[in-house]
């Protein structure tokens, strides 16, 4: 029985606790996974513990109509008011669920919520791409010493699995090549530039759509898809490159004349996150390319992200999907769960 405590419970942990209950048969059934969610703790709902489990329905309903884990009823063993490091420390939680809002400049609180759940023996599954971005080589090196689980399957493209079908489907292979689109907020933008609008309506129409946020620097100037170069950087290429060394160039500056020129051209602008491996050496950039009409990762538009991967025995292999969404995000840490799962069915064996 896997017991599990929540850090953090905006949507992306309430999907993952929902798609837990809404398939808990099967999921037991044909992965052996069987999970307990004995605690969940979040900034601004607070937090309720109980090691014998939390009933989820109603912690779910609770949460989306009063807003408040306090609200949660006080019923014998039930324990209230710790904060996260607290709960990663103090309850019977063997996985840490990492979902915390956190700020992508330092990491933070992702990255201490990682170090204390390793230092206390527990594993952990997150989509914060802090940690690994920013803490790869010291976060890896204290799980594996802990002898504990780290997953966070999606950091680079939510639920589809953009750092575990290399590593497992595409075992043997070696990649000399990993090229990108995988900051669907850009996509879309660019997309929609091609249908003629300009770069401020493309952009006022994310924001409309909720694909860009207020404040879209993240997203336009190329920061988000730089962690994540950074992240298949460290887990793929075996290379970790701090984000900030990345040279890193966004969309901002693409006019609607520079957009229209290319397809006069058969070509197409694209925002591309390159991690390149020649000679042993490893490097990295996020910049707009110029694309052959005819060229795959041309054809990929909206808010889709896709992702190549030059392999020496395979060819080249693109995968594509959605880059974020509440339930892809929640699925992406349930891949991380089976993927626990199995490694202790081996161990078992």
């Amino acid at each position: 029985m896997m017991k599990i405590a929540f850090i953090g419970f905006g949507g992306v942990g309430q999907a993952l606790a929902q798609i837990l209950q809404e398939r808990k048969e099967k999921l037991e059934a044909e992965y052996g996974l069987e999970t307990k969610v004995v605690a969940v703790s979040d900034m601004m709902k607070g937090s309720v513990y109980h090691p014998d489990g939390l009933d989820i329905d109603r912690l779910l309903t609770i949460v989306r109509e009063t807003g408040k884990l306090e609200n949660y009823p006080d019923t014998k063993g039930v324990i209230k008011g710790w904060d996260s490091i607290e709960t990663i420390k103090n309850s019977n939680a063997d996985m840490i669920v990492e979902v915390t809002f956190t700020d992508v400049e330092t990491g933070q609180p992702a990255i201490d919520h990682c170090r204390a759940a390793f230092e206390s023996g527990k594993s952990v599954v997150t989509t914060n791409k802090g940690p690994v971005a920013l803490a790869y080589p010291e976060l890896s090196e204290l799980a594996e010493r802990k002898n504990v689980y780290w997953g966070f399957e999606g950091t680079v493209m939510s639920g589809t699995p953009a750092l575990r079908m290399p590593v497992v489907t595409l075992a043997g292979n070696e990649i000399t090549e990993i090229k990108g689109i995988l900051n669907g907020t850009t996509n879309y933008i660019l997309t929609e530039m091609e249908t003629g609008k300009t770069y401020e309506e493309a952009l006022k129409k994310a924001q409309e759509l909720g694909y860009a946020e207020a404040d879209p620097t993240n997203d336009v100037e190329g920061y988000d898809a730089r962690y994540k170069a950074a992240i298949l950087s460290s887990y793929l290429m075996k290379t970790p490159i701090p984000s900030k060394e990345i040279p890193c160039k966004g969309i901002s500056h693409i006019t609607h004349e520079m957009v229209q020129n290319a397809l006069n051209e058969n070509k197409k602008w694209r925002l591309l996150a390159k991690i390149t491996k020649q000679d042993g050496k490893v490097t990295a950039s996020v910049q707009p390319e110029l694309l052959d009409a005819t060229d795959p990762l041309a054809g990929v538009t909206g808010p889709t992200n896709a992702i190549l991967y030059e392999c020496d025995l395979a060819g080249p292999i693109m995968l594509t999907g959605a880059g974020a969404g509440l339930t892809e995000t929640g699925y992406s840490l349930l891949i991380d769960l089976i993927d626990y799962q199995k490694q202790k069915t081996l161990e078992r064996i």
